[in-house]
């Protein structure tokens, strides 16, 4: 296994015993592509909870991470007043977080946690932790990626997130 295996599977062994709520809006909700993934790194003991529909306000996806193995850019988070961003709140173990971290590209520096509210279809405000890019890793050069967009909008609707949602993503 990779070293970022090595450094998830000690950050899971002093966890606590808690859970933490995880906005995803990406790519991590196309479920074959995240089991592939899972799979690739040595965590097949992981299975993703089922989670709960909701949207997080005056937030928009914004195209800001050039990637190499999406070849092109990829989203993150920017505040937005009036936008919102469709995704689903999982409850993920606190010991099953280094999973989600490196998952999301924050053990390798690409990603960062941030807060976010998130308003689920029950109508609850409850506070999440999402990924955006990492202000120092920002960058609007070059294409959105195709293969990502793909990746997103198939994960947005096996997710059952809103036909106008999905119809969104396509038009990035």
């Amino acid at each position: 296994m990779d070293s970022h295996h090595d450094q998830v599977m000690k950050a899971r062994a002093t966890a606590g015993q808690g859970t933490k709520r995880y906005f995803a809006y990406s790519t991590i909700l196309d479920r074959a592509a995240f089991l592939e993934w899972r799979d690739q790194h040595g965590y097949q003991f992981f299975e993703l909870p089922q989670g709960q529909l909701g949207e997080a306000p005056d937030l928009s996806l914004v195209y800001d991470f050039p990637s190499r193995w999406w070849g092109g850019r990829v989203a993150g988070l920017a505040d937005a007043v009036g936008s919102r961003v469709c995704g689903v709140v999982f409850e993920i173990a606190e010991r099953d977080w280094p999973i989600i971290q490196h998952k999301e590209g924050a053990v390798t520096g690409m990603c960062v946690e941030r807060p976010v509210k998130v308003k689920l279809t029950t109508g609850e405000l409850v506070d999440a932790i999402a990924f955006t890019t990492n202000p120092a890793r920002r960058s609007v050069d070059g294409p959105v990626s195709e293969r990502f967009v793909e990746a997103l909008t198939r994960g947005a609707r096996s997710a059952g997130l809103s036909e106008a949602w999905v119809d969104s993503l396509k038009g990035a």
